[in-house]
């Protein structure tokens, strides 16, 4: 039991510091509407508080993307100037550099222009087929939020941006590898139609030494009803499920094998008792009563069953600590794996309950047999 959910503890912990290489410490959202402004007195709070160490602003939607012949639907991600510095982006491009926007002035015509860029996720640029170094450019297309569908004139219905790659970012998670592209924040305004004030998001960094409860108890209560704040943990939300889900099912599924394994206690106990007749007799004839008798059986099968959940509990935790240490068990050879060895992580409450639900099964099956040995003697 150790050994199992401490692995699974090792690859929870793997993809949670994958994402969090990607999502904010807290994300501000609209509960009705996909987007709300950013420029009223509670949001300029906001800035100013003393916990918040990076505030970006953020659009988020779908849109079709062009290269070439291949047309993929994926989720445009407007990032604000600071994005860099609101997660670690930078550990995760695979190629490139990390550049959404380039201004360059024009002293002749005292003009500056942008020159928009962006970076795909591994899997939406391998299904676009577009790398760093591609010189052609990618066209988005979204529909435009005002105004009706020009059935004569279709293009006239959609809303065009061109962008250029300049580097590729892999999460090694498929929703955002396949599916991200990450952009300018100004451009998603215009790609989406936004106004400058106005964001679907709203992505805070905190400082190393605040309390994040404490503060997103704060930040909720300066927002009030109309926004919810989300961790990480809320940010993913189904995927910590599942994996709870499936801690849950594979702690079930060994208490039922140690079920199993207890008729192991039952049996020898059983067979103890019967190869004791004789002695029972002479304890009961030197004034030991039933209660007595029962008491020593019932002694041993509780200290065969402490003695093996020390020893194995030592063994599951020494084995646990030689993987974390020394990577015993490799996952396989090659590139295709983030680790090469299977990751590992003890924690105190699985031992406890390893623990106690040992003791408790071995309390039961030294029991049982005792129970009746009124009967047979």
């Amino acid at each position: 039991m150790v050994c199992i959910l401490s692995i699974m503890n090792g690859f929870s912990g793997l993809v949670e510091n994958l994402f969090s290489a990607f999502d904010p410490e807290l994300c501000i959202v609209s509960k009705e509407g996909a987007s709300f402004y950013t420029d009223t007195p509670e949001f300029n709070q906001l800035r100013q508080l003393s916990a918040v160490d990076v505030y970006a602003e953020t659009v988020v939607a779908t849109a079709l993307i062009k290269a070439g012949e291949r047309q993929v639907p994926a989720i445009i991600k407007g990032c604000d100037d600071n994005f860099n510095s609101l997660t670690s982006i930078d550990s995760l491009l695979t190629e490139g550099e990390f550049l959404l926007r380039v201004i360059y002035e024009d002293s002749l015509l005292c003009t500056s222009n942008a020159f928009e860029r962006c970076v795909p996720g591994i899997g939406l640029a391998t299904q676009l087929n577009v790398g760093s170094a591609t010189i052609t450019g990618l066209q988005l297309y979204a529909p435009r939020r005002h105004g009706g569908i020009n059935m004569l004139r279709l293009e006239e219905s959609f809303s065009k941006q061109m962008v250029f790659t300049s580097g590729i970012f892999a999460v090694n998670q498929t929703k955002y590898d396949d599916n991200y592209l990450l952009v300018s924040l100004p451009m998603a305004r215009a790609l989406f139609q936004y106004d400058s004030n106005e964001a679907t998001a709203i992505e805070l960094k905190l400082k190393k030494d605040c309390n994040l409860r404490k503060t997103k108890r704060q930040i909720a209560a300066l927002l009030g009803d109309d926004y919810l704040v989300q961790d990480r943990y809320e940010q993913q939300a189904d995927f910590f499920k599942i994996m709870k889900i499936e801690k849950l099912l594979t702690t079930l599924l060994l208490v039922f094998i140690l079920l199993i394994a207890s008729f192991n206690i039952i049996g020898s106990l059983s067979m103890l008792m019967i190869d004791k007749q004789a002695d029972c007799k002479v304890f009961r004839t030197m004034g030991a009563d039933n209660t007595m008798l029962c008491r020593i059986f019932l002694y041993e099968g509780w200290f065969i069953s402490l003695l093996g959940a020390g020893i194995g509990l030592f063994a599951g935790i020494s084995l646990c600590l030689l993987q974390q240490h020394f990577g015993l068990l490799k996952l396989g050879s090659g590139d295709e794996y983030i680790l090469s060895a299977y990751p590992v992580q003890v924690q105190l409450i699985d031992i406890l309950i390893t623990a106690i639900i040992v003791t408790i099964i071995g309390w039961f099956a030294a029991w049982i047999p005792t129970r009746k040995l009124n009967q047979q003697f």
